[in-house]
């Protein structure tokens, strides 16, 4: 084994007296998917610290986490199964055994209640999915194509935005038949126009952006540009709209339903409580027929609003 030279040995050469440490290692360059990773984490904490300031937002996040955990959990927790007719005990005010009351049919309203929510919930997430999905695609074709397709797609946009929203959701009913599909399609068929315009202006104010012409100038195609560098960009505004129809379904069915159309009628639906509640209102004890849906509809479409206040405030990048 060779021994090392003596630094203090002037004779030696100046290459053999730079002996590097045995157990020294050079730092590895960072790599980039953890990069991504803690920034992601970084813009998730950031949102969450924003949306935590608004008070009304994290209220309306509360009720709406008890209502898709009541929803969920609803064929267990319901005391009486929510079809069950006891013509004997009719109209019953609440007590221990009938929390909400009964009924015209002797049903058990509380039941009806957690059967109603699950109702409303389905038919407001599939609603906006539904809008958002159409809406989305018919804007970002309009807005980026332009010419022929855009003038298209915004004159049969004006068309539906024209047409009264409770008569056209009545009449689309009324053409496909009575049932739980046939007022989601309702809702959808009206709802995606507006998502359609607000994606539309999105688009055209961003499809001329530098980073989009840069991706043109080395040959991405238009779906690549569109899917990769434009929506991500432009859905922020139609998804907090898209949120906020939820809302706006759930009182569309209940309408539909207090009007005796959209599903059938022996459905214990929020709109339909409150239609046999209505019959009752002259009576006196009998207010809970109506109060207790009434006030479901209201607390379910104002926890929504105020969930996507929040959304807007956090993601707008001007109340950073």
């Amino acid at each position: 084994m060779t021994t090392p030279p003596d630094p203090a040995d002037l004779s030696a050469p100046a290459q053999a007296v730079l002996v590097q440490p045995a157990d020294h290692h050079e730092p590895r360059p960072e790599q980039p998917e953890n990069g991504k990773k803690r920034a992601s984490r970084s813009a998730l904490a950031d949102f969450w610290r924003r949306f935590k300031r608004n008070k009304l937002a994290m209220g309306g996040l509360v009720v709406v986490t008890i209502m898709v955990i009541l929803a969920i959990l609803q064929p267990f927790i319901s005391p009486f199964d929510p079809y069950d007719q006891n013509l004997i005990n009719t109209l019953q005010p609440p007590s221990a055994e009938h929390w909400f009351g009964t009924d015209v049919l002797g049903r058990d309203l509380y039941s009806g209640m957690l059967y109603g929510l699950k109702l409303a919930l389905i038919v407001g997430l599939c609603t906006m999915l539904g809008s958002m999905t159409l809406g989305v695609t018919l804007g970002a074709l309009a807005g980026y194509r332009g010419g022929f397709s855009d003038a298209l797609v915004m004159r049969v946009t004006d068309l539906f935005l024209a047409f009264p929203y409770l008569i056209g959701a009545i009449l689309v009913v009324r053409t496909f038949g009575s049932g739980l599909f046939q007022v989601i399609l309702a809702l959808v068929i009206l709802g995606w126009p507006t998502a359609a315009r607000l994606m539309r202006g999105q688009i055209l104010a961003l499809r001329e952006a530098e980073y989009v012409e840069a991706a043109r100038s080395i040959g991405a195609s238009d779906r690549r540009i569109v899917t990769r560098h434009i929506l991500p960009n432009a859905i922020q505004p139609v998804f907090i709209y898209s949120f906020t129809g939820i809302g706006v379904a759930v009182v569309a069915m209940a309408s539909l339903a207090y009007l005796g159309v959209g599903v059938p009628t022996d459905t214990p639906e929020w709109g339909r409580m409150i239609n046999q509640g209505i019959e009752q209102v002259q009576v006196a004890g009998k207010d809970f027929l109506w109060m207790f849906p009434s006030g479901a509809i209201c607390i379910t479409t104002l926890a929504f609003a105020f969930v996507s206040d929040g959304l807007r405030d956090a993601l707008d990048p001007k109340l950073r």
